[in-house]
């Protein structure tokens, strides 16, 4: 191979091996911060906000179907009262029927709406999430596990179905309606409120103190299923290797360990949820007890009826409900609030300003080939990283073919990075047509531009649907030409679908040597006027590597071809030779001007002709 150690020097987007460039791409594991309540609110009236008509409905039907249950115990207290006295009951019956009836349709009712509402939320979130996920900067993307930020789509966004809704509504109703039964409470017997109130206020304070228990179990327990995301993306991304390689068991050991975290902190948060309703159902029956013992020793003073105390009864036991709907407004609010802090935190990760632009909207008058200049550029990927680019410059006039050639480590693919702006400069300029790249509009940008990165990755789904995945408005004609020009018109015709066959997970159906030509003809339907090739014929054979490097010359006559080069074959073809090491540019010229002049360059000359000669 030309390098020295083939395929070792790589940015972060594609797995380096460079030694400083591992900690640059190296996923955290990023712990979240909570939120203060005042935020967690403000962000909940966002995803509330434009549903709240419909909110505000089932939360009417509700109040309604609960006002009909309050009807029910004094309905009730006249019923026992007429059978006192002797009187007809069958109105009492027919009321409490109707008000049974209708209270149950409308709670009905209303709980649908608010179900569909919630669902509704979900929805609007998850577009919204996946929408700016998919527009983050590379280097945000670094930082995290890719399955970490799956779960925030998934995962996080169910929690939030029930805090922006069921949380609001089930608060604000069952508020009211236990406001509502403190009320004829009073008006039945002040007495027997206050026994009810002690114990509830009492009990009520306690169970207050393990709800922060709750949010910070459950916020560890969904870090934790992240995780487990992160661990099988992780698997499956090198899912041959992890089976050649016999580690299994390795694997589903780390699976299993993120699994039993979520099943640890998922188990502290159903503890302390425990605790707060069998709070709640010990405050309900001590106070039954409580009004049960002063009650009857009130009817037998003469204080109230018979009457009262059963009617006071009723209500006891139906504020049951609206307390449960407080209690659970509450748990579901610090459930909801974990993943409202994880979503917040995606939400802030920096996103690229883009917008849609395809090769075909650009004016015929800009398809000349593209010049591309750096001028004393540095770049590190974080502030407490060294440098990889130490004051790099070169001119590329367009057209034809300019190679990058150095030890590994020396910044080549970086090179193509900068220009397609996945990074920013640290310092100096990087110019595409005499401007910086800084000032170009992004789409604008990568609409001029063909990239075909090293591993050559081809994307679930068809051989269609790869080749247009950067030019969907192609048509049968272009992509054909493109198929005869990449060598892969044989291919496709021996397939079983032909251009529709599914290729597998990450091409996994197609050999290495095939995956590289669907990405380089996937680059060329793009109809560049600059390509970058990042090692593009790396794992091609000899016949088809002679082949391709035709091709990539024929292109370069046309538009400006940057090719990032460990082959001798390919690098002689070059108009131009960049030879780059430890991050600078020692050396440009042709072959044999390099050859006689610059030693690093005839050392791996040299080292590729024993090679080929071997």
């Amino acid at each position: 191979m030309f390098d020295k150690q083939p395929h070792a020097e790589r940015d972060p987007t594609d797995g380096s091996t460079t030694e400083q460039n591992d900690s640059a791409k190296s996923p955290e594991k990023e712990k979240t911060e909570r939120l203060p309540a005042r935020e967690t609110w403000t962000v909940l009236y966002r995803h509330f906000r434009p549903h709240r008509g419909v909110v505000a409905l089932g939360a009417l039907f509700t109040l309604i179907g609960a006002a009909a249950g309050l009807a029910q115990p004094v309905a009730i207290e006249q019923l026992v009262t007429r059978l006192s006295d002797d009187e007809s009951i069958t109105s009492i019956l027919i009321l409490l029927s109707g008000l049974l009836v209708i209270g149950t349709a409308v709670d009905s009712l209303g709980s649908y709406i608010l179900e569909r509402t919630a669902q509704s939320v979900v929805l609007d979130s998850r577009r919204s999430l996946i929408g700016r996920l998919l527009r983050l900067k590379v280097s945000e993307v670094e930082r995290v596990q890719p399955g970490d930020l799956m779960s925030r789509v998934t995962s996080d966004t169910t929690l939030l179905q029930a805090v922006t809704t069921q949380a609001v509504v089930s608060g604000f109703s069952g508020a009211l309606t236990i406001i509502a039964t403190i009320v004829m409470m009073a008006w039945m017997d002040a007495v027997l409120l206050g026994v009810t109130l002690g114990v509830i206020v009492i009990i009520g304070a306690s169970t207050a103190l393990v709800m922060p228990k709750i949010s910070k179990a459950t916020q560890r327990a969904q870090e934790a299923v992240g995780m487990i995301s992160a661990a099988l993306e992780r698997a499956f991304g090198a899912f041959r290797t992890l089976k050649a390689s016999g580690a299994e068991q390795r694997e589903v050991a780390k699976v299993e360990e993120a699994a039993r975290e979520a099943w640890r902190h998922g188990v502290k948060s159903a503890k302390w949820q425990a605790v707060a309703w069998s709070s709640m159902g010990f405050s309900i029956q001590v106070s039954f007890l409580g009004v049960l013992g002063v009650g009857g020793s009130r009817v037998a003073s003469g204080a109230i009826s018979v009457a009262t105390l059963v009617a006071f009864l009723m209500l006891l036991f139906y504020l049951i409900d609206p307390v449960s709907r407080l209690i659970e407004a509450v748990t579901q609010y610090q459930v909801g609030s974990a993943a409202v802090a994880r979503i917040v935190q995606a939400e802030r990760m920096e996103t690229e300003d883009l917008t849609e632009l395809t090769p075909s909207a650009v004016p015929a008058t800009e398809r000349a080939p593209a010049s591309v200049v750096f001028e004393d550029v540095t770049f590190r990927y974080r502030p407490e990283l060294p440098y990889v680019h130490h004051g790099v410059s070169f001119t590329v006039p367009g057209p034809g073919m300019t190679a990058f050639v150095g030890p590994s480590g020396a910044g080549k693919t970086t090179v193509f990075g900068l220009i397609e702006r996945f990074y920013e400069a640290t310092g100096g300029r990087v110019l595409v047509d005499g401007k910086d790249v800084q000032e170009w509009p992004l789409a604008a940008l990568r609409a001029t531009i063909g990239y075909v990165e090293q591993d050559a990755p081809v994307l679930a789904g068809t051989v269609r649907e790869n080749l247009m995945f950067a030019a969907p408005d192609a048509t049968e004609a272009d992509i054909h030409e493109v198929l005869v020009r990449a060598r892969l018109d044989a291919l496709v015709e021996k397939l079983p679908d032909g251009l529709d066959t599914v290729v597998g997970h990450r091409g996994s159906k197609l050999s290495g040597g095939e995956r590289q030509r669907v990405a380089i003809a996937r680059a060329l339907l793009r109809k560049p006027r600059l390509l970058l090739l990042d090692e593009a014929t790396s794992q091609l054979d000899a016949v088809n590597e002679l082949a391709l490097r035709d091709v990539v010359a024929e292109v370069s006559r046309d538009v400006t071809v940057l090719v990032v080069a460990h082959r001798l074959s390919t690098v002689t073809l070059a108009d131009r030779i960049v030879v780059m090491d430890a991050g600078r540019v020692r050396a440009v010229g042709t072959h044999d001007e390099l050859v006689q002049g610059d030693p690093l360059y005839g050392e791996l000359a040299a080292t590729q002709f024993l090679a080929t000669s071997s």
